[in-house]
């Protein structure tokens, strides 16, 4: 009886284990998340205007997230964006929660179940209009604005605080927004 509990036990933590080191909530070495953040200035539609591509939004233009409180206190992400192959529009629709106070622009995010990423909003202008997030490593990277253009000079300074990071900003795909 004791083996059967102990076997359990075991497995649950592996599982635990597991569970923890797929839900990874890291940010890059060199980047430091936005302090007094206002999550409430940060909800609403936000336009990506670059990405460091992934095989989530490869091929997507005119890509889109809208953030907005769920009543449990997450936050309800909506990514939408245009696969110009398959001629139709794309929608994922996840969660995020902060990793420490809200305070700290440092969330992570979950489209798959309990799986979570880091989301980590590493630049931001007073006016919450544009924003540069980093996820949990170097291979994630999205410049954002309110419209679907940034002024020259926030992007500039949005690639140069990415460089100093450790990102390479060559490899960024520049989204259309044409629909």
């Amino acid at each position: 009886m004791k083996k059967r509990y102990l076997g359990s036990a075991l497995l649950l933590a592996g599982v635990g284990l597991l569970l923890t080191s797929c839900s990874s909530t890291t940010i890059p070495e060199k980047a430091t998340a936005v302090h007094n953040f206002d999550k409430n200035k940060y909800l609403g539609k936000w336009y990506e205007i670059a990405r460091l591509d992934f095989k989530f939004e490869k091929g997507l233009d005119n890509t889109t997230a809208e953030y907005s409180l769920k009543d449990d206190g997450m936050i309800k992400v909506d990514n939408k964006g245009y696969n110009v192959k398959k001629d139709k529009w794309s929608e994922s629709i996840g969660k995020a929660k902060f990793v420490g106070d809200d305070k700290v622009a440092m969330l992570k995010v979950s489209f798959f179940g309990p799986f979570y990423a880091g989301y980590n909003v590493i630049a931001i202008d007073a006016d919450y209009k544009y924003a540069l997030v980093a996820g949990e490593s170097l291979k994630y990277l999205w410049i954002l604005s309110r419209e679907t253009t940034i002024p020259e000079n926030i992007k500039v300074s949005y690639l140069k605080k990415a460089e100093e990071i450790g990102f390479i900003t060559s490899d960024l795909i520049w989204v259309k927004h044409d629909k």
